[in-house]
């Protein structure tokens, strides 16, 4: 809904867009896009807009994307994240992990973005692992984007909302403090009995895509967190991480 509502979230993101370089292409790994065994990437020179949810406003459902595709961006990755399989997929396209964010921060749709989907036969410290090997494509210029929430559990919103229930603000403290110390261990396990951490990873997808960018970090990178915010069992939490300089100018 932030897409097409008025929130102290969307204008901070927006904000955001306007004082950050404009980068060559975006690489954006979605919550929305899982496989199993291979990475797959966005192909073709115009990807489809993706409406992948149900019962919400008719505002949604019109919204378009039309960002161009970047297949050298494809190839590249692809190379990059050898031996893990990798391939171009054609059937897909930006789901709104990808335009619900980027069409907030470069709403004029004119940088080649490529999604990339979570492999889920992998464990949380391969999608470290895969990030860091992304991060050569930040010296190529371009930016990488984690789509998803520190905290997601929709099972629990209906009972939750309007609130900020206490294993949620707990969490989200530990991980905005483990991603900005660089501990990678933090962000990777979490013990069996870590109550805090079954409910607000849950099932997980929505968690994995912050592991692509803090594995992407560079020596020198500094964090900056911004909409620190917990609506019940769902929360807005984001990094920026970057170069010093960069960061410090959009805080």
């Amino acid at each position: 809904m932030t897409a097409i509502t008025q929130s102290p979230e969307r204008a901070m993101l927006e904000r955001l867009g306007l004082g950050l370089q404009r980068p060559r292409a975006i690489l954006c790994i979605s919550a929305h896009w899982e496989t199993n065994g291979v990475t797959h990437l966005t192909a073709g020179d115009a990807p489809r807009t993706i409406h992948d949810f149900r019962g919400f406003p008719p505002e949604l459902y019109a919204v378009r994307y039309e960002a161009p595709g970047a297949p050298w961006l494809v190839e590249r990755a692809i190379d990059i994240l050898q031996p893990h399989p990798a391939a171009a997929d054609d059937s897909w396209g930006f789901d709104h992990g990808v335009w619900g964010v980027l069409s907030l921060l470069f709403p004029s749709e004119s940088i080649p973005t490529v999604a990339m989907s979570l492999d889920r036969a992998v464990p949380p410290s391969s999608h470290l692992a895969l990030g860091e090997r992304l991060s050569a494509l930040r010296e190529e210029g371009v930016m990488i984007v984690g789509s998803g929430n520190i905290v997601h559990n929709l099972a629990l919103y209906g009972a939750t909302r309007g609130t900020v229930p206490a294993w949620a603000d707990r969490f989200q403290a530990r991980i905005t403090c483990a991603v900005r110390d660089g501990n990678l261990a933090a962000l990777t396990a979490f013990a069996p009995d870590d109550s805090d951490a079954a409910a607000a990873v849950n099932s997980a997808e929505h968690y994995l895509p912050l592991l692509y960018t803090v594995g992407a970090r560079l020596p020198g990178d500094a964090v900056a967190a911004f909409n620190d915010t917990i609506d019940g069992s769902l929360s807005m939490t984001s990094y920026l991480i970057g170069d010093a300089e960069d960061v410090a100018a959009v805080q």
